[in-house]
């Protein structure tokens, strides 16, 4: 398993040094009876000092070769393997209170993110790895370049942190980009005041579309000046212009 040559169409770039390893450990804070699942677990860089201070552990791995070195390192009493892909897998049914964990293969991040989000009545946190300008867009703020669909997606449905870097350096093999840690604390159902999430969706989908237009343009088939206008909205705003409750509230004067 050692000698396994990282796969480009999984986007394998394995995690190998022990002080970035030890930082991330620290970050999650793992407990025994945490009910936690990574995914994409690899040569197990994290997932052997995650079961150090767990009691058990669920991981999420779609490289046959690692799976089986993974078997043959750690029995099936502390490591549960779910054989598939991550973009597939139903994380609700590994219980409520469910922390998840990984390296996200860099490929897959930004569609694997909206797919935990769907989940996220049964999470009590994230932490993962991802390529630093995805981690940018995650916390950015209205008005910044980085400022987009998937900001107001995940900052609608999380608490979203930026915690610390990682250089390519840590990784074999060295990716080009710079990484970055970040954590993602499901907000409480109280604060989740969409009426239609598909409506939700669809506006900031539709409004990021073409960002470099107004959005009287850009939301033209979903909503007139007039209507704009009595949201608060100044008509001739650019999407990145507007803050999450604007979306929000939008988006529930259009479902009226």
């Amino acid at each position: 398993m050692r000698g396994h040559a990282p796969r480009k169409r999984f986007g394998q770039n394995f995690l190998v040094s022990p002080g970035i390893i030890g930082k991330i450990i620290d970050a999650i804070a793992p407990q025994p009876g945490d009910r936690m699942v990574e995914i994409g677990p690899g040569l197990g860089a994290l997932t052997e000092p995650l079961l150090a201070r767990l009691d058990h552990l669920h991981v999420v791995e779609i490289d046959r070769d690692l799976i089986a070195g993974l078997s043959e390192r750690f029995p099936p009493e502390r490591l549960t393997i779910h054989a598939g892909d991550a973009l597939a897998f139903d994380f609700a049914v590994l219980g409520s209170d469910l922390r998840v964990v990984g390296n996200l293969p860099y490929n897959i991040s930004t569609p694997l993110l909206f797919h935990l989000a769907e989940a996220a009545a049964a999470i009590r946190d994230m932490h993962f790895m991802l390529q630093k300008e995805v981690v940018d867009r995650m916390v950015a703020a209205p008005g910044k370049a980085d400022y987009g669909r998937l900001s107001v997606m995940l900052q609608y449905r999380f608490d979203v942190e930026r915690l610390f870097l990682v250089p390519p350096g840590a990784f074999q093999p060295a990716p080009q980009v710079d990484s970055a840690i970040v954590r993602l604390l499901p907000k409480p159902a109280a604060q989740l005041t969409v009426r239609d999430p598909a409506l939700f969706a669809k506006l900031v989908a539709t409004a990021f579309g073409q960002r470099r237009k107004m959005l009287r343009n850009n939301l033209r088939k979903l909503v007139d000046e007039a209507g704009l206008a009595e949201a608060g909205i100044e008509p001739t705003a650019r999407a990145e212009e507007l803050s999450v409750a604007d979306y929000v509230c939008l988006a529930n004067r259009l479902g009226q």
